[in-house]
């Protein structure tokens, strides 16, 4: 029985057709689930409104009761997507304030500044398991505008806002973002603590009608929320999302509702995912995911992955924090790579 728990706890959901299915089909049950709607997101931050106001973290108690733990975070909106102005006069004031407190008055290096934050942050004991190394990804293409991705240590992700006419210029608006980012991240206002746990859970309460019961029972949806802010007490925003970024993710793929399923309570679930790293083997199992719906229903993994692409186009012009829908993306075609490599399996020899 021992043996059998840990596999209930397994994001893969399985839709093993037919009488002869394994183990893992078996014990994970196939659901036909919609992706959630993700929820707004939090207020915009406009250039002179000083640090940036506490993330409103309650949304992300949105989908905790009909899904088991679901999230509704949609990552961090930091300003308006209707005013790209705005976002682009923040993101040049944070940049050059960071300029003239570190290098002087002048022209600043974006990329190199902030490779030099991360690695400013490690030498001050900053708990960074993979290294300080900020890694960037451009989108391959020959004619502008061209995007690029950049990853900061965490886990975080951010994406060139404007329209960059060079590889060079799409790399350096990435890493506006990204500096403006980790800049306001290490403001106080982005730390949980216990006055920010409890105005999110009264504002959790009060957005879904909740009592105060509710809000300590771990068994319950809002009480599962606080059990998740106390227990990342002390970290910043987006350590914070680098975290839920898991369950977003858990919840995407339907992989929660089919813990649910198979009897799997939310103390359970969060304990185990909430020390547990988003890697290759939780990425594959959920592209399985995907390829079993694809042989159930063609043209599936194609509608979402378009879904996923406006999504990601949206959230990146909006200088929202990207991880979520990147992650999306690459489980989609890690499973469009699957798909293939299966149906190569079943052609027949031409020997």
């Amino acid at each position: 029985m021992e043996s059998i728990r840990p596999q209930r706890l397994q994001p893969g959901i399985g839709f093993g057709a037919g009488s002869t299915g394994t183990l893992r089909s078996s014990l994970r049950p196939g659901v036909t689930m919609p992706t959630a709607p993700l929820l707004p997101p939090p207020a915009s931050l406009c250039a002179s409104s000083g640090p940036p106001p506490p993330l409103q973290l309650h949304s992300l108690h949105g989908t905790i009761g009909s899904a088991g733990l679901g999230t509704g975070m949609a990552g961090f909106g930091l300003c308006n997507p209707g005013n790209p102005a705005v976002l682009k006069e923040a993101v040049e004031a944070v940049v050059r304030s960071f300029a003239k407190h570190t290098q002087g008055y002048g022209r600043v290096n974006v990329v190199e500044a902030l490779q030099e934050f991360w690695q400013m942050k490690q030498s001050r004991g900053a708990d960074l398991r993979n290294g300080a190394l900020v890694v960037y990804e451009m989108v391959p293409s020959n004619n502008p505008p061209y995007v690029c991705y950049v990853s900061l240590p965490g886990g975080s992700c951010f994406g060139s806002f404007q329209f960059c006419p060079t590889k060079a210029e799409a790399r350096r608006s990435a890493a506006k973002i990204a500096l403006m980012n980790s800049v306001f991240n290490e403001h106080p206002s982005r730390r949980i603590t216990d006055d920010f746990i409890e105005k999110s859970v009264c504002e959790a309460l009060a957005s879904f009608n909740g009592n105060r019961e509710e809000a300590d029972n771990p068994s319950t949806g809002i009480g599962a929320f606080r059990f998740m802010l106390e227990s990342n007490k002390g970290k910043s925003m987006l350590e914070f999302q680098e975290l839920m970024t898991v369950f977003q993710l858990l919840h995407w793929n339907g992989s929660l509702k089919a813990m649910r399923e198979r009897q799997c309570s939310r103390q359970e679930v969060l304990a185990h995912y909430s020390h547990r790293a988003l890697d290759d083997d939780m990425r594959t199992q959920m592209a399985a995911d995907w390829v079993n719906r694809e042989q159930g229903l063609a043209s599936t993994i194609a509608q979402e992955v378009a879904a996923t692409d406006q999504e990601l186009e949206e959230a990146r012009l909006a200088g929202q924090e990207l991880r979520f829908h990147k992650e999306k993306k690459d489980i989609l075609m890690l499973a469009v790579g699957q798909l293939g490599a299966a149906n190569n399996a079943t052609l027949p020899s031409t020997c």
